[in-house]
């Protein structure tokens, strides 16, 4: 029980960068089916900085353990905000169909991280990278299975869970999220009070895109231990994330507990015995499952609590209002 929960947390923080930066870029009245997509290109731009800042060192078995992460994190978020800064143009600016230009995107990203992994990173010191972004807190063993749950895991699972927190205090409290929230609810409105529309839609796009690019490079350089190859899977967790948002009922912090519990399906058919191929299929299929149990509960229920923002998806002409 305690190496599943350990896994599962660990792997949950994959769910829960996805899952907080759509949330943010959906309270802003955007469906950004790019996430899987832009997931990947982060991947591909924190691997890049990794790789570079490693090739630059004169001993790469010792590298400077801020300087990596930070590294990363930065290049990570760049590259997944770049990405998001072409839905940003295509949906906001030039008011292109959300969902065509959002499935776009995700073949487009995919391909990209592909082509940045196969030529322009040199991933020699993965390994020896991973290990210093992965380790967790010194005092961990000391304190038995409650470290082991709770401090073992590397400063990107607790960067994740911090950004939830963050997000959705800004979300309920700053005057900037209340300015997203009504945004994403009647953007008409919001204009007409003096809400600069576009500029709050395309920085939630671009934030939110950074945020969820972080959890495809936490996936190669944390959790995959810098398997090189790892990278091709990342897309499937995207829409896991997506998934996610409804499943928490677009609310940041219940995504810390809901990616949790995605990662418990998720990991949980390796930690059961005998033939477990069958069973792996079905348990993994059991988050889309719950989604679309929540999705069934929410039409029947009509609470407004647990509703989508009502402009959600659709393009916001300012002429029209």
């Amino acid at each position: 029980m305690v190496q599943l929960l350990q896994s599962a947390i660990r792997f949950s923080a994959v769910f829960l960068f996805g899952c907080t930066g759509e949330i943010l870029t959906e309270k802003s009245g955007h469906l950004n089916l790019g996430i899987p997509g832009i997931m990947c290109g982060g991947t591909a731009g924190g691997c890049l900085g990794v790789a570079l800042y490693m090739a630059s060192l004169s001993d790469p078995s010792k590298p400077d353990y801020f300087a990596l992460v930070m590294i990363g994190i930065l290049m990570a978020f760049l590259f997944a905000s770049i990405l998001g800064g072409i839905y940003a143009l295509l949906t906001v600016s030039l008011k292109c169909n959300q969902n065509i230009t959002g499935l776009a995107l995700t073949t487009f990203g995919t391909g990209f991280a592909q082509f940045i992994m196969d030529n322009f990173v040199e991933r020699g010191n993965f390994s020896v990278a991973s290990t210093y972004i992965a380790q967790g807190f010194p005092f961990a063993q000391k304190l038995g299975w409650f470290g082991d749950i709770f401090f073992s895991h590397g400063i990107l699972v607790y960067l994740a869970i911090i950004i939830a927190l963050v997000v959705s205090f800004f979300l309920k409290r700053s005057k900037i999220g209340l300015g997203l929230r009504a945004v994403g609810e009647n953007p008409g409105a919001a204009d007409a009070v003096g809400i600069k529309v576009d500029k709050y839609k395309y920085i939630s796009i671009l934030v939110g895109s950074g945020i969820a690019g972080l959890g495809g490079f936490f996936y190669v350089m944390d959790y995959a231990q810098g398997m090189y190859d790892s990278y091709a899977t990342i897309e499937a967790f995207g829409w896991l994330a997506i998934a996610l948002v409804i499943f928490t009922l677009w609310r940041p912090n219940l995504a810390i507990i809901g990616s949790i519990v995605f990662g418990i399906l998720y990991v949980l058919p390796y930690f059961v015995g005998g033939d477990s191929s069958t069973r792996s299929a079905l348990i993994k299929l059991i988050p889309y499952v719950v989604t679309v149990l929540v999705l069934l509960v929410i039409s029947i229920t009509g609470s407004k609590k647990a509703q989508p923002p009502s402009a959600l998806g659709l393009t916001y002409f300012r002429e029209e209002r």
